[in-house]
């Protein structure tokens, strides 16, 4: 289908004198998960500039390997589905799921930590219960621009 995995390993985009370099990890995730990741090999060869976008399954890989030790700008993670269940209503300040219940505190949505960033993906996937409950399907479109000067 001409799509490159990424595998542990990373790639960089250039458009003029920008620079975006995609890293692509294996699944690592906490407790009983898989650890086929290997963050070492997925950096190597990054050069020191531009910005990096790391593609990681389970947002606690962000929590224990990334959020304050490398200089990673954002990651994109999925995993959790929300749970399948919650309330989501911005305009009334509520976010809900059972997904802290089962080890997730980042399980939607964007979080930021001293300037670093992670995007849970929703998905449109279920685990066990063929459905969802308060927590619809997600596909997400982010529109990366160049910091001002």
């Amino acid at each position: 289908m001409g799509c490159q995995l990424l595998l542990n390993e990373n790639v960089s985009i250039k458009n003029g004198d920008d620079q975006i370099h995609l890293i692509g990890m294996e699944n690592w995730g906490r407790g009983r998960f898989s650890k086929y990741g290997d963050f070492k090999q997925s950096m190597r060869g990054l050069p020191d500039d531009g910005f990096r976008l790391l593609l990681s399954h389970d947002p606690t890989h962000w929590e224990d390997q990334v959020m304050g030790k490398e200089r990673i700008h954002l990651t994109f993670s999925g995993h959790t589905h929300g749970a399948q269940m919650g309330l989501e209503a911005p305009m009334l300040n509520i976010k809900f799921s059972p997904s802290p219940w089962f080890g997730y505190k980042r399980w939607a949505g964007l979080y930021e930590e001293a300037g670093q960033y992670l995007y849970v993906n929703r998905g449109f996937g279920f685990l066990g219960f063929p459905g969802r409950v308060g927590m619809p399907p997600e596909i997400t479109l982010i529109e990366l621009k160049a910091a001002l000067s």
